[in-house]
């Protein structure tokens, strides 16, 4: 078996777990406490993907010092909690980001 192929399999196997629960799953299926318990998952989750990517280095040690990440992502804090603007959240972080790698 070959690389892609695996990769292909890996993809349809993640997907379609994923998808099954948004498809078979309905709203009615939950009372309210559970309703109020899961609409709490996105911002639980949400720091487990951010965190690695901003304070880990690629060996896996945590960097703080000389990180450029860091103030990248807290100017685009700012500008999401002043813009209420997911795309201006988005650009400004990119932006400061790689204005700090290549300019600075």
């Amino acid at each position: 078996m070959s690389d892609w192929t695996l990769i292909i399999y890996c993809g349809l196997i993640t997907f379609l777990t994923r998808f099954s629960m948004i498809a078979l799953l309905k709203k009615e299926m939950f009372n309210d406490r559970i309703r109020e318990v899961l609409s709490y998952v996105p911002s639980a989750i949400f720091p487990a993907i951010i965190f690695p990517a901003i304070f880990l280095d690629n060996t896996g040690s945590i960097q703080i010092e000389d990180n450029p990440k860091i103030l990248g992502a807290f100017i685009a804090m700012i500008v999401g909690i002043l813009t209420r603007n997911i795309i201006a959240t988005i650009f400004s972080g990119l932006a400061s980001y790689w204005f700090l790698i290549f300019v600075v």
